[in-house]
């Protein structure tokens, strides 16, 4: 399977850099071709322009500035999002990927006014993130990332496509013990991806 993972953390020693070097290795170790997308060492912009706005509807040309990741989308057959979560969202690399990459004509289509999936060729998504507090926090106030996981992206996937929600909660708090169980749990899932 043709996985794209993409990658949003700025440090390559951290936990998050330690989870998605265990994501990659695991993938291409069960045999998937996987397309590692470093937002940060790409250096991605994740910032829409003015003119990028304007031409948004525009499927002649809505593309230009991001056609490589336009092409890594839309070859691949399943996402995996390595990321932390930082106030209660997602990093604004992988937001911004999203704003300018999700777009008319990729992502969804337009059809009477009414908004259509088109991303299937991914047939299966997972998120692997880490969240700074605990998980009755991030309830709290409504858990915003799990909900971009597994109500919006997964509305513009395949439909009934597998989405997997891998989250270590209280990452101020942890320890090389839950760290570690983490990283081994999150392994597993990639051995069995």
């Amino acid at each position: 399977m043709r996985v794209l993972v993409l990658f949003a953390h700025p440090v390559e020693t951290s936990f998050q850099a330690a989870l998605h070097a265990t994501v990659v290795e695991r993938l291409g170790r069960a045999g998937h071709a996987v397309d590692d997308c470093d937002l940060y060492a790409e250096g991605f912009n994740p910032v829409l322009s003015r003119e990028e706005r304007l031409h948004y509807h525009d499927l002649g040309v809505n593309r230009r500035n991001v056609e490589p990741y336009v092409d890594r989308v839309l070859a691949a057959e399943a996402l995996v999002l390595v990321h932390p979560v930082w106030n209660f969202g997602l990093p604004a690399i992988l937001k911004g990927f999203f704003d300018r990459v999700f777009l008319p004509g990729v992502s969804f289509r337009m059809e009477n006014g009414k908004v259509k999936p088109s991303l299937h060729n991914i047939t299966k998504l997972t998120a692997v993130v880490t969240y700074g507090g605990a998980r009755w926090r991030a309830l709290g106030v409504g858990d915003p990332p799990r909900k971009i996981v597994k109500r919006v992206l997964r509305a513009q996937i395949k439909p009934l496509a597998p989405v997997d929600y891998l989250a270590h909660y209280d990452m101020n708090r942890s320890t090389d013990a839950t760290r570690a169980a983490f990283l081994a749990k999150v392994g597993a899932a990639m051995d069995r991806f």
